[in-house]
């Protein structure tokens, strides 16, 4: 497949891609709340329409993922190693990528959130989209840091995001937390196969909020360099 022209792709940010590729994450991830309310409501049928919704902008991100990989030039030529833009694109697939897990394993057992942990499950759900969005803040930062020779201002103010993001990451831990010793406590009322990929799906919707810290951590990272 021929690649895109260099100009067309990055403009005049070598970052830019990275952003675009952020955006069409965040995207997808926060298309697991009409998904998860359908989920809720029993309405497999919209479900259904909200889980392809999901996989086709994981689809889309992965496009972009594949885009920049290849066009992207040398460190050579950039303001930021190479590696370390495509290290944070890593991170953020990883996000798309579980999300689209999260929603195909759902509909594939069309699973049922006990009512008892409904409420809770879908603020898990919340605060995982917005530690992804705080991520998203941060990345769209790159510009203005790549600006300033990663000095200054700027450095403080992405720093302060990234700060955010972690306190957005330690809620979604702590729901979890709790959202593991509510079903703990259901355990007994439940088919144990339900019950083992309830603890599942606790978990991968915790690895949202995780991946996104990550994508925090790669830019700690740039801003030490």
């Amino acid at each position: 497949m021929p690649k895109a022209p260099l100009s067309g792709l990055f403009g005049s940010s070598p970052v830019k891609p990275l952003q675009r590729h952020m955006a069409s994450v965040q995207q997808c991830i926060a298309q697991l709340l009409p998904f998860i309310d359908a989920v809720l409501s029993k309405d497999w049928d919209t479900a259904a329409i909200e889980q392809a919704k999901i996989t086709q902008m994981e689809r889309e991100a992965d496009k972009l993922k594949h885009e920049l990989r290849l066009n992207l030039p040398n460190s050579l030529f950039m303001p930021v190693a190479r590696r370390d833009l495509l290290e944070v694109l890593t991170m953020q697939d990883k996000i798309a990528n579980k999300a689209r897990r999260i929603a195909g394993l759902v509909i594939g057992r069309k699973m049922e959130i006990p009512e008892q942990l409904a409420p809770q499950f879908r603020t898990f759900i919340e605060k995982s989209i917005e530690t992804s969005a705080q991520a998203q803040v941060a990345v769209n930062e790159l510009d203005e840091l790549v600006e300033t020779g990663f000095r200054g201002h700027e450095v403080q103010l992405v720093t302060s995001m990234i700060d955010k993001l972690d306190a957005l990451e330690s809620e979604t831990d702590q729901i979890q937390v709790q959202m593991r010793a509510g079903l703990l406590q259901l355990e007994t009322e439940l088919p144990p196969i339900d019950v083992m990929f309830l603890y599942k799906i606790i978990d991968w919707v915790g690895d949202l909020g995780d991946r996104a810290q990550q994508v925090g951590s790669r830019l700690e990272l740039l801003l030490a360099h």
